[in-house]
């Protein structure tokens, strides 16, 4: 039989709101939460032999859930049953029939030389845009992403569901200050600038690493400044300032897809 938790004040319990309403906490002790069948799917199949092991939490109801039940039969990890109203107050979805995984926070190594395709978000705040970027780089092939202190962090609970799983085909690189990042970098950099020149009459075959800037600030003086940097625009009409920087960022990867897609040097699909 599952374990089960019926008391607010148990201690697994309480550990477990800790965690879920502390992003400062979550950071500290190096652990995510996880929500849904299939984020938790996703971290298993990615992490889950290599990472430690999870801490599974389900409502007593979600047990009736069929894709609930085949989650907890393909993986090992015996989960523990929260009395409905207890799961409520952890959850940060209404209505759902969880699970709820505590994870180790992936840590990757940054690589000593950047020399594969890559983007460095620079104080981007809003999750859900953090999210999308994620998203779209899972979508077109680029694996590797870097943050810089002040951008949202990638393994909150909105990032995590802006980001659909995508965080579980990344290698994710958290509080990279912009001169270190400048130490390793092997490729062409790209940098999502209005005053730049067309995104459509850029050359964008060879590796590179695309920079996008903070929602209201744009890059950082500094960040525009490297040399040999290439601001690029996305050409667009006067009526609009600016694009949304998730819209930005798949704008501009897709465009790379394409080209490469094109020139025979990536796949289609």
């Amino acid at each position: 039989m599952p374990d089960e938790i019926v008391s607010a004040g148990n201690e697994r319990f309480r550990r477990l709101l800790d965690l879920a309403g502390s992003a400062r906490e979550r950071r500290r002790v190096g652990l995510s939460v996880i929500e849904g069948v299939h984020l938790v799917q996703a971290w298993f199949e990615r992490f889950g032999s290599q990472a430690g092991v999870a801490q599974l939490f389900v409502p007593r109801s979600g047990l009736a859930a069929t894709e609930v039940r085949a989650l907890l039969q393909r993986f090992a990890v015996a989960p523990t049953v929260l009395d409905d109203r207890l799961f409520a107050r952890a959850s940060q979805v209404q209505h759902g029939t969880g699970p709820l995984a505590i994870v180790p926070t992936p840590r990757p190594a940054l690589p000593e030389r950047l020399a594969e395709d890559a983007v460095y978000l620079d104080r981007v705040q809003d999750p859900g845009n953090v999210g999308s970027v994620l998203r779209t780089c899972a979508a077109v092939g680029v694996r590797r992403v870097l943050t810089s202190p002040g951008t949202a962090f990638c393994w909150s609970p909105k990032v995590l569901r802006a980001g659909m799983g995508a965080h579980f085909h990344l290698e994710i690189h958290e509080g990279v200050d912009a001169a270190a990042l400048r130490e390793r970098v092997a490729v062409a950099v790209h940098a999502a600038d209005a005053a730049g020149d067309s995104l459509y009459r850029a050359d964008l075959l060879a590796p590179s690493l695309w920079l996008f800037g903070n929602e209201g600030q744009g890059l950082d003086a500094s960040l525009r400044a490297w040399p040999a940097v290439s601001p690029i625009a996305i050409p667009q009409r006067p009526a609009i300032e600016s694009l949304n920087v998730g819209v930005a960022a798949a704008v501009c990867l897709y465009e790379q897809l394409r080209q490469r897609i094109a020139a025979g040097v990536a796949a289609a699909g």
